[in-house]
């Protein structure tokens, strides 16, 4: 059947109106379709590369636990490993909790190796950058009980001064009564002590040899 002039005509006038419209719109339409798949080739690369990083941190991470899985055999050379790996772990992957766990083994280390300047710069840059609020304070423990092994008194005390979660505070408090009986401040040191032993109490958790403490500078009756 023979089509009609005025259909021809209208589809001639849509034709033009389709081409005028592309001319206008039609690079922009490519570009926006060309970003919306860079963009989704893009997170994948990203995602593929997260995976990547986190499978590579993982496996130094390995490497350091099965490095250290007994603490008191470690060769010298078995430390500086140690190191080199938790420098790793810090370097490349330190948004990851594997740096953070990386700092504290480090810091294991040197203490038992009796290198207390290592362990409490191992422990500060562990404070400074960790991602774990509770990683952190139990870092914090342990520097300043490096502090009083140093007999650093004061800034032990300085360093615990902050909030800790209530699973640490008998720890946080029985180190502070440590740090008080350096600085022979008994009297403080024995409210230390007893505050951390109800802490404990309250929390249903052990006493962490708290009461030995607290026993050895009990005051002495008079004979």
């Amino acid at each position: 059947m023979a089509r009609d002039i005025k259909d021809i005509d209208l589809e001639d006038e849509q034709s033009d109106a389709f081409i005028a419209w592309w001319k206008r719109n039609g690079v922009s339409l490519i570009a926006g379709v060309l970003l919306a798949v860079a963009a989704i080739l893009g997170w994948n690369a990203w995602q593929q590369h997260k995976s990547n990083q986190a499978a590579t941190a993982s496996q130094t991470y390995d490497q350091l636990m099965e490095l250290t899985s007994d603490f008191t055999k470690l060769s010298d050379t078995q430390r500086s490993q140690v190191s080199q790996l938790a420098d790793s772990l810090a370097d490349d992957h330190g948004n990851t909790l594997y740096a953070d766990f990386g700092r504290l083994i480090q810091a294991r280390v040197a203490v038992d190796a009796g290198d207390t300047g290592t362990a409490a710069a191992s422990l500060q840059q562990l404070i400074a950058n960790a991602h774990d609020d509770f990683l952190k304070q139990v870092a914090t423990i342990n520097l300043a009980r490096i502090q009083i092994d140093r007999e650093d008194y004061d800034n032990a005390l300085k360093t615990l001064d902050i909030d800790m979660p209530d699973e640490l505070k008998a720890q946080q408090l029985s180190v502070r009564g440590d740090a008080l009986v350096g600085l022979q401040r008994l009297a403080d040191a024995r409210k230390a002590y007893q505050a951390a032993l109800d802490t404990a109490k309250a929390q249903q958790m052990p006493d962490y040899g708290i009461r030995l403490k607290l026993d050895d500078i009990a005051p002495q009756e008079a004979s």
